[in-house]
């Protein structure tokens, strides 16, 4: 779990690469319960879902699959939503990119 701040830094205030290499990071991390949460705990969220709303078209993608990942986690869902995850969300999956 050391490694999770790091990446949610990175995916907030990276270089443009670094910021979907790290929502891609997050992906692969957030299929483990564990790391859901400590993503969460980190402050993950938040910069996932502006790079779903706002991110290159790479970025969008991962931090879109990043997101489902912790979806899973109802806790998780409540903060997706809270964070205003759902729209930028609903207009990927209907738009894509």
């Amino acid at each position: 779990a050391g490694g999770i701040a790091p990446l949610v830094a990175l995916a907030r205030g990276g270089t443009e690469k670094q910021k979907e290499a790290a929502a891609a990071a997050l992906v692969n991390l957030a299929r483990n319960a564990d790391n859901q949460v400590a993503i969460a705990r980190a402050g993950g969220i938040a910069p996932l879902v502006a790079l779903a709303r706002g991110g290159s078209d790479g970025q969008k993608e991962e931090a879109a699959g990043a997101l489902w990942n912790l979806a899973v986690n109802a806790d998780n869902q409540v903060a997706i939503a809270k964070a205003g995850g759902i729209a930028p969300l609903v207009a990927l999956a209907r738009d894509g990119t």
